[in-house]
């Protein structure tokens, strides 16, 4: 039943500019043939929604066909399309990909392929391949040109996530000059939200080298959830140098996100039943809470060749955090959906570096060709936090009570814990037979130290230096020039753990986790339409308190299926997205009735597919609707409370055309049609939220 509706709905997605052969006109840029443009970003795919390509770490640019991985990078144009403000929004029609935390939120987090992504507060989101640039908290699409996903862990080709993340790899392409262009925007959403967005870039100079991209919004007002307020101001520069064998860019964003009421995630008393979703309306979170998020980063990237066939780059970059809010975590206390929650004042500092430095070399043994990498890089946070409480609020998720005001009691700030990621990785892709056989061998030793404070008073409680080494093995086979077979074995690394004062062994130190994963298969480009089928195995292992003594005795393993599918069906039917199936177990436990259980938020089905097609009896406009469905999922590992499946629908639509001889394009969604109630994911931790009201979303952008 899912895969016929499936079939029938429509999602959004991408307009290009060119005039089509059945005189359907799509505006937008114009796209230069080939497999990658000349700033080194893949080109787009058939249909516009995903690009050809996307970056492998430390090893660049693939082509899909030619990537020994499972990756997807989706365009600038689709993610307007979508009206996506936020990563979160724009990766809706990924099947590998789940948010865990809600909208109206304040965190973009992630389950990919089973295992969490940015749960912590440390920004595991990668800005043009650098972590620790991109805003740390919420990513928001305006500076955004492509939105990657690497699935897998991926430590030997980007290093060690900064929250220890091995799931996959998501990765922000910044907006940068290559062409001439100036677009304004305007969009408004349900209840009251609205803003203003504009894009302008320019190149100049005798041969066009030099260019500058500039780029911004203001949004605010009224949310689709009660008593909730936003207002989010939003500002990026890129710059960027073009010379014959020197090439430069340098990007600088400023981010602030104040909400009013935001949205929280929920807990579950232990040993009951979850209840029934509330509305996604509907805030236990009083209109007094709040949360104040400012972001300063910039990022400096260069190239030098040295020869026609080696070149040397160098990358440096940060960003500056501060956050102050005063919220709760709600617990749910019984069926009728009664709820307990202590508002904290947080106010949280992170400050965070990145260096890194390498040299890339092209030469042939033989008839084998060798695209040869060398880096190093260098990953420096720091942390300084300051915590108190207020006072016990009661409400419930059907019927949200209000109480009397609370004012946040303020403390000065202490450190909470400094951290250093240090790497060097080796990488070598060997080619033959016209890039038939591909063979990618690489090596990274990650080093890394952690010191530890108690909250409020800079002791310093526990220190960690520890290193590990992880490989990584990819090979592609193309017996056609349209299909590729391949395979791989990659490990992740997440910091090992310190054994709690309440271990036997308290404050002992463990190496880091390592996850492992074995994938293999196939791809398909054909014509305009494009395909993949992947399996995959993937086990993590964890630390245990068992009988008092902490040791590394867990272990959670995910095995799947995951298929994709894009492109272009006819010249006016395009599709997006695809179905994964997981099974996903606890193969070691310290606790033997958990053993064999599923692991926290991993559903046994994820489904999404979109759609969209262009009207032939009326020029320029094009239905739109996605459908997105989740298999069950527990919240805890004893399996004994879970949150149902769950299906929705979005549909819309859009107009391009001209006015007054400028390219206009009008958009419409409904998020959410049925209004459907349900619980929508689960963090590892075992928290889960409500899924999204329905929500109305106008928007227009024009061309200058």
């Amino acid at each position: 039943m899912l895969a016929s509706t499936a079939l029938a709905v429509l999602a959004a997605s991408a307009a290009s500019a060119q005039e089509r052969n059945d005189g359907q006109v799509r505006l937008d840029e114009i796209v230069v043939e080939g497999p990658a443009r000349a700033s080194g970003v893949p080109a787009p795919f058939a249909g516009g929604q995903v690009a050809q390509g996307s970056r492998l770490g430390l090893l660049g640019n693939a082509e899909t066909l030619k990537s020994p991985f499972s990756t997807t990078s989706y365009t600038g144009e689709l993610t307007r399309n979508l009206q996506a403000s936020t990563v979160a929004d724009a990766l809706i029609l990924d099947p590998s990909v789940r948010s865990s935390h809600p909208s109206g939120g304040i965190v973009d987090s992630f389950n990919i392929r089973g295992f969490p992504i940015g749960e912590g507060n440390s920004g595991e989101i990668a800005f043009d391949g650098v972590y620790g640039v991109a805003p740390n908290y919420r990513v928001f699409t305006d500076y955004a040109e492509r939105i990657e996903v690497l699935k897998g862990p991926a430590a030997a080709l980007t290093g060690i996530a900064p929250n220890g993340g091995v799931g996959g790899v998501i990765n922000v392409v910044p907006k940068r000059a290559e062409a001439d262009l100036t677009r304004v925007g305007a969009e408004f959403s349900s209840q009251a939200y609205g803003g203003a967005t504009f894009d302008v870039a320019r190149r100049f100079g005798a041969g066009r080298e030099f260019g500058v991209r500039v780029n911004g919004s203001l949004r605010g007002g009224d949310t689709a959830v009660n008593r909730q307020s936003e207002t989010t101001g939003i500002g990026s520069l890129a710059l960027d140098y073009q010379g014959e064998r020197f090439r430069s860019w340098l990007y600088a964003l400023a981010q602030r996100d104040e909400l009013d009421a935001p949205n929280r995630p929920f807990l579950m008393t232990r040993g009951l039943r979850v209840p029934s979703a509330p509305s996604g309306r509907e805030n236990v979170i009083q209109p007094w809470e709040w949360s104040r998020i400012d972001d300063r980063s910039v990022l400096w990237k260069n190239e030098f060749d040295l020869t026609d066939t080696v070149t040397v780059f160098g990358n440096v970059g940060g960003s500056q955090t501060r956050v102050e809010r005063f919220f709760g975590l709600p617990t749910i206390l019984n069926a009728r959906g009664d709820t307990s929650h202590t508002p904290q004042y947080f106010d949280l500092g992170v400050s965070r570096q990145s260096y890194e430095a390498g040299i890339r070399a092209r030469f042939e043994t033989g008839f084998i060709k060798h695209q040869l990498t060398l880096q190093a890089s260098y990953y420096r946070e720091t942390l300084e936090r300051a915590l108190t409480n207020g006072t016990a609020v009661l409400s419930n998720i059907y019927a949200p009570t209000w109480s009397a005001t609370q004012f946040a009691g303020r403390a000065p700030r202490t450190r909470l814990s400094d951290s250093d990621l240090t790497s060097i990785a080796l990488a070598d892709t060997m080619s033959a037979f016209d890039d038939r056989v591909m063979l990618t061998l690489g090596v990274r030793r990650q080093s890394v130290a952690t010191n530890n404070y108690a909250p409020g008073t800079d002791i310093l409680t526990s220190a960690y230096d520890e290193s590990a080494t992880t490989p990584v093995v990819g090979l592609v086979l193309r017996p056609l020039d349209y299909l590729s077979v391949y395979a791989n074995y990659v490990e992740g690394l997440s910091r090992g753990d310190v054994a709690p004062t309440t271990a036997s062994n308290a404050g002992e130190t463990f190496a880091p986790y390592r996850t492992k994963q074995y994938e293999a298969g196939v791809k398909l480009q054909y014509g305009s339409f494009g395909a993949s089928l992947a399996g995959f195995q993937i086990s993590k292992p964890s630390g245990e308190l068992n009988g008092g003594l902490f040791s590394v005795t867990g272990e959670q393993r995910v095995r799947g299926l995951e298929l994709s599918v894009y492109g272009e069906v006819t010249p006016q039917l395009r599709l997006l997205g695809g179905a994964s199936l997981l099974d996903g177990k606890l193969t070691k436990t310290a606790v033997a009735a958990n053993l064999g259980n599923r692991p926290i938020g991993v559903a046994p089905v994820q489904l999404n597919l979109g759609a969209e097609w262009d009207v032939p009896w009326l020029r320029g406009l094009t239905l739109t609707g996605t459908l997105v469905y989740t298999g069950k999922q527990y919240i805890d590992a004893a399996n004994t409370q879970s949150l149902p499946d769950w299906t929705r629908f979005d549909l819309g639509a859009r107009y391009a055309t001209e006015i007054a001889g400028r390219k206009t394009v009008f958009r419409a969604a409904v998020q959410n049609v049925a209004d459907t109630k349900y619980w929508s994911s689960v963090a590892s931790f075992g928290t889960f939220y409500v899924g999204a009201p329905r929500t109305f979303r106008l928007s227009m952008s024009m061309d200058l």
